[in-house]
């Protein structure tokens, strides 16, 4: 009887093994070329980012008749696997680590990724870092996987001249430093 029940056991614990490998973060993603980073990189930090993309109404300098929304800057909570906070993102785009460190990106390479109502898939590079604690060895960030944040589909116009749109988005982002 113990070993029936000590083989259950086991097979509960081998099939929710499994269960947890087939779920759609439990390998990291297929990367297009343009977005891979250099093999003298290594991951060192993945973390899952929730917040919200933030438009402005602007008039195009091309146009000025023409209003379009422009991104103004994102702001999200990056958090690790277990839920905990780890990393703010906003304008620049800039990433703060809850220890003080912080890198600033710089885009080098984009991708419009699976899902045609997300925002893009970005390889970035730090332009610069600051602070000597987990972001202060950046050089480069992807961020894949995104859901939503897209600039509202209906435009707008010069009466909502200067108005913001926030926009829900998520996103997967990887930090890699040297070897």
């Amino acid at each position: 009887m113990k070993q029936h029940f000590a083989a259950g056991l086991i097979a509960g614990a081998l099939l929710a093994l499994l269960a947890g490998c087939a779920g759609p973060r439990a390998s990291a993603p297929a990367v297009p070329e343009s977005l891979r980073v250099s093999a003298s990189q290594v991951l060192f930090v993945r973390a899952q980012g929730a917040g919200v993309q933030i438009y402005v109404c602007q008039s195009s300098s091309e146009e000025p008749a023409h209003f379009a929304w422009i991104l103004k800057a994102p702001e999200a909570q990056l958090t690790d696997r277990a839920g905990k906070p780890i990393i703010r993102h906003f304008a620049g785009p800039t990433w703060q680590a809850t220890d003080g460190s912080a890198v600033v990106g710089e885009v080098v390479a984009r991708d419009n990724g699976p899902d045609p109502d997300a925002i893009a898939w970005l390889l970035l590079r730090a332009k610069s870092t600051s602070g000597s604690g987990l972001l202060s060895r950046t050089l480069s960030i992807q961020r894949l996987l995104t859901v939503g944040g897209k600039a509202p589909a209906a435009g707008c116009s010069a009466a909502q001249a200067g108005s913001e749109a926030r926009v829900n988005y998520s996103a997967d982002y990887l930090f890699y430093k040297a070897r």
